[in-house]
C-alpha cells in the first residue's frame, strides 16, 4: 500500500494528513501548534512539522510529500542559508505604506498588468520594501527570499544552514509552486516568470528567488519525492477537487472566496487578486481580514457557543430588524482598509436583541465574502455552485444564513483537512502522473433562500467607509 503525505502549515498549526496513494483512505494523522503572532520565527515551523510528521507515523515508507502553507510571508536568508529576522506574515499589516508607495511609483495599472494583483500590506512585495526602509543592515543581508512552504519544503528536503541539515546551505535548490508565487506580487502568472524590476524595487537589490515548478513536478527528497507544494487556498481547491465553475468561501482566521478558471484575471481596483491554481490554471480570489474571529467575538459578548450563537441567529429575521454589523475588527484587506475598526449600526430598541445581535455577527462576516463573490462574477469567472469550508461551516446556523446571503447553491463539504488533502492530491498527482479522482463527502445542502436585503443593509453601512464607492 503506497502512502503520500500532505501538509498545511498554517497561520496556527501544521497539520500532516498519510492517505493511501489508490484510494485517498486516511491512514495517519498529526498536527502541531504554531506561536501566536503576525511575526514568527520559522524554526517554529520546522519544529511543528517534525513533530506532527511523528505522531503521523514519519516518513518511512512514504512515497511522495507536498507541503502547502499560508501564502504570503517574508522569509529571507543570508547567504549562509540562515533566517535574518523573524518571518512577517501574511496578517502583519505594518507594511500599508509601502504598499501605497509601490503603487505609486509603478502604477495601478501597471501593477495589475505585471503580476495579475494590486499589492496590499498582505503581500511580500510590500513587506520588502518595508525592510528596506526600516531595518536595512537586515535588508542588505538578503541573499534569498522564499514563503513559508519553500521554505519548509527546502528544509524537508535536506538543506538549511551547515551544521542544521544533511545538504547545506544551497539556496538554488529553493522551489516553489504557481500558486504562492502568485501571492509575492513580483511573479506573473501569465508568463510564469519573476519581475526583477519589482523586486529589486522593493528589497533595493537582486536575491536568489525559489525555482517554480510545474504543477506535476517533482524533485528529489531523502527517500521520498517531493511535490511543488501550493498556497493555502490553492491547496483547498485542489483538496476538494474543485473545477470550473466551482467558488469556495473558505471561513477561517481569514475569510477567502475563491474560483477556480482557467482564464487569466487582472483587477485595477485590487478587488479581486489575479493569483494561480495548484493544476496550471488561475484562482481570483478575494480575502477578508475577518471571518471565524467575528463570531468568537460575537460568541463571547453574548455568553454563549459557536452552537448556540448559531441558534440565536436563525430565530431572528433576515437582516436583523436593520440591525448591520460591518466586522473590520483586525482592520481589512477588501477593501484595502487596514486601519479600520468595526461599526455595528441600524439599532433600534427593537433590533437591539440578543438574536438580533447573534445574526448581524454572522450576516456580517458572511456578506464581505459575498460581495467578493460578485466581483469575481463581475470579472466574467463562471460560477455555478458555492462549497462552503472552515470551522464555521459546519455550524447549521452558518449553513442557513449562507443560503441567504449567496445566491448560488451551497453545499457544505465533510469537516476536514482540505489544505492538507489537497497537498496530499499534489503529492499523488506528482508520483503519478494522473490527477487522483478521490471522493469528496458532502454534509449539508441548504436550500437557496437568497434575501436581497441583507445584501443591500450591508452595502449601505460599508459604503460609509469609502463614500466615493
Amino acid at each position: 500500500m503506497a502512502r503520500v503525505i500532505g501538509v498545511d502549515s498554517s497561520t496556527q498549526s501544521c497539520k500532516v494528513v498519510v492517505r493511501d496513494l489508490e484510494t485517498g483512505a486516511l491512514l495517519g494523522s498529526g498536527r502541531a501548534s504554531h506561536p501566536d503572532g503576525s511575526e514568527v520565527d520559522p524554526a517554529h515551523w520546522w519544529t511543528a512539522l517534525q513533530s506532527a510528521l511523528e505522531q503521523a507515523g514519519g516518513l518511512d515508507d512514504v512515497a511522495a510529500v507536498s507541503i502547502g502553507g499560508q501564502q504570503h510571508g517574508m522569509v529571507v536568508l543570508d547567504a549562509d542559508g540562515r533566517v535574518i529576522r523573524p518571518a512577517l506574515l501574511w496578517n502583519d499589516t505594518r507594511s500599508a505604506a509601502e504598499a501605497l508607495d509601490l503603487i505609486a511609483e509603478v502604477g495601478a495599472a501597471d501593477f495589475v498588468a505585471r503580476t495579475g494583483s494590486l499589492p496590499v500590506a498582505s503581500f511580500t512585495v510590500t513587506k520588502l520594501r518595508w525592510l528596506r526602509d526600516h531595518e536595512p543592515t537586515n535588508a542588505a543581508r538578503v541573499a534569498a527570499v522564499c514563503l513559508p512552504h519553500d521554505w519548509l519544503t527546502w528544509r524537508l528536503r535536506g538543506y538549511g544552514p551547515a551544521g542544521e541539515s544533511a545538504l547545506g546551505p544551497v539556496l538554488d535548490e529553493l522551489v516553489t509552486d504557481r500558486s504562492d508565487a502568485a501571492g509575492t506580487a513580483y511573479w506573473s502568472p501569465t508568463t510564469g516568470e519573476y519581475d526583477r524590476d519589482l523586486l529589486v524595487r522593493a528589497l533595493g537589490h537582486d536575491a536568489v528567488l525559489p525555482r517554480v515548478l510545474g504543477a506535476t513536478e517533482g524533485v528529489p527528497g531523502p527517500g521520498f519525492l517531493v511535490g511543488p507544494g501550493a498556497g493555502d487556498n490553492a491547496a483547498a481547491a485542489l483538496g476538494l477537487d474543485a473545477r470550473p465553475g466551482d467558488v469556495i468561501v473558505s471561513l477561517g482566521t481569514s475569510g477567502t472566496v475563491f474560483a477556480t478558471t482557467t482564464t487569466a484575471v487582472g483587477d485595477p481596483t485590487g478587488t479581486i487578486a489575479g493569483f494561480a491554481d495548484a493544476t496550471g490554471a488561475y484562482l481570483p480570489l478575494v480575502c477578508t481580514l475577518n471571518a471565524a474571529r467575528v463570531l468568537d467575538a460575537a460568541a463571547g459578548l453574548l455568553g454563549v457557543s459557536h452552537d448556540e450563537l448559531g441558534q440565536l441567529a436563525i430565530q431572528a429575521e433576515p437582516g436583523a430588524q436593520g440591525a448591520v454589523l460591518v466586522p473590520y475588527f483586525e482592520g481589512e484587506r477588501t477593501p484595502n482598509l487596514p486601519s479600520a475598526s468595526a461599526s455595528l449600526s441600524g439599532l433600534t430598541l427593537a433590533s437591539f436583541t440578543r438574536t438580533n445581535l447573534a445574526r448581524a455577527a454572522i450576516e456580517g462576516m458572511l456578506s464581505g465574502l459575498a460581495a467578493g463573490l460578485d466581483a469575481i462574477r463581475a470579472a466574467g469567472v463562471e460560477t455555478t455552485r458555492l462549497l462552503l469550508i472552515g470551522g464555521a461551516a459546519a455550524n447549521p446556523g452558518v449553513q442557513a444564513i449562507a443560503a441567504q446571503v449567496f445566491d448560488l447553491p451551497v453545499v457544505v463539504p465533510a469537516p476536514g483537512e482540505y489544505v492538507a488533502d489537497g497537498a496530499a492530491r499534489q503529492a499523488a498527482w506528482v508520483l503519478t502522473g494522473n490527477r487522483p479522482s478521490w471522493p469528496v463527502a458532502l454534509v449539508g445542502a441548504p436550500a437557496p433562500d437568497t434575501r436581497p436585503i441583507v445584501a443591500a443593509q450591508y452595502a449601505a453601512a460599508a459604503r460609509a467607509y469609502r463614500p466615493e464607492a
